[in-house]
């Protein structure tokens, strides 16, 4: 079997073992039932509550982690190599269960969309969109039009019927983005999902992902490394420290000072210092 198909498929084993753990964690006491509104008012669609996380015996890779994010909001996740970012969306995915506080997630799960599309080779455009909705339930009839649907949301509706290898780098993203969205989740984990694409691919995508994120209205977690992307795309960026990953600062981001070029560039600047200091500290930690 090949490598993209065995990628594939342990995405899909994720996501259902995501399902299951989501409802683990709650039955094991993780989460207190109910949802608690955050601190501007709105529900809140992801509680982290004293969040830690190690490996066996080894040192924290997360600590005491607070932090709310209300529904439809869009949260960048930014740090430096090696800081936890791609750990604490494990376990908002449910993939791995913290060893200590606790989290809450939608009840149904969330959807989660990786660097790597994993498209199933031999399948279409159309027919990997069609498989995530069979996986989902949706009887076969609806799966055609709905990934039509999908793909026409992506702006891929003239390639339906093309193979991953016939897609470029971007718009294979664009399906495995049409994928995630026919799991009607609320909540959209993103692991850096477009790192590997050009400049001017990334841009598109950018666009593409802020109209679906305000036409859906699902709330997004974007985990990045990048401090112009997570600028331009979420309205609060949160920058974890390195050894452990703590929650070093929570800045906002308005409207307004994407539309400033000096205000957006200033907030650059600090931020990408910050992620400096981090990365060297993470690089002089002992091993």
């Amino acid at each position: 079997m090949s490598a993209p198909v065995d990628t594939a498929i342990a995405q899909h084993a994720d996501q259902h073992a995501a399902d299951q753990r989501t409802a683990d964690q709650r039955t094991a006491g993780l989460a207190p039932a109910g949802r608690t509104a955050d601190q501007r008012g709105a529900p809140a669609a992801v509680e982290l509550h004293g969040l830690g996380l190690r490996y066996g015996d080894g040192p924290p890779v997360l600590d005491g982690l607070d932090l709310s994010i209300a529904e439809g909001e869009f949260v960048a996740v930014l740090g430096a190599s090696g800081c936890g970012k791609s750990s604490l969306l494990n376990v908002l995915a449910g993939l791995t269960a913290p060893t200590a506080g606790w989290v809450d997630v939608p009840v149904d799960g969330a959807a989660l969309m990786f660097q790597d599309s994993a498209l199933l080779p031999w399948l279409t455009a159309q027919r990997n969109v069609e498989l995530a909705l069979r996986l989902a339930g949706v009887p076969r009839a609806e799966r055609g039009p709905r990934a039509r649907r999908l793909l026409d949301t992506v702006h891929l509706g003239r390639a339906y019927d093309r193979k991953p290898h016939e897609l470029s780098g971007g718009m294979r993203q664009r399906v495995a983005l049409a994928r995630a969205l026919a799991q009607d989740r609320r909540l959209l984990l993103m692991d850096e999902p477009f790192a590997a694409l050009d400049a001017i691919t990334r841009d598109l995508l950018h666009d593409e992902l802020h109209a679906v994120w305000r036409a859906t209205g699902s709330t997004i977690v974007f985990v990045t490394h990048n401090v112009r992307e997570a600028i331009r795309l979420a309205g609060r960026i949160v920058v974890l420290s390195s050894d452990p990953g703590r929650i070093a600062e929570i800045r906002t981001v308005t409207d307004g000072l994407r539309a400033d070029p000096a205000r957006a560039e200033a907030l650059a600047t600090e931020l990408t210092e910050t992620l400096r200091k981090e990365q060297k500290k993470h690089d002089s930690a002992p091993r």
